[in-house]
């Protein structure tokens, strides 16, 4: 299911994570060639994808909200 991106926070190990609508969270790191999110890397680009539909494996999985 798709959900847009509300915020960000970075985790324990100083990685982005992105905070869904659905109360999801995400990790969007850029790690070429697997994984190509440049935009992860500054803040106005991080911004610019705030509203950015990214598919969440935990609302097909019916998980509880993280953060609770």
């Amino acid at each position: 299911m798709q959900q847009s991106i509300t915020g960000y926070h970075l985790d324990d190990e100083g990685h982005w994570v992105a905070e869904l609508a659905c109360g999801h969270y995400q990790h969007i790191r850029h790690q070429p060639p697997f994984v190509n999110r440049p935009w992860v890397m500054n803040e106005e680009s991080r911004r610019s994808m705030l509203g950015f539909l990214l598919e969440c494996k935990k609302c097909d999985e019916g998980a509880p909200k993280d953060g609770q």
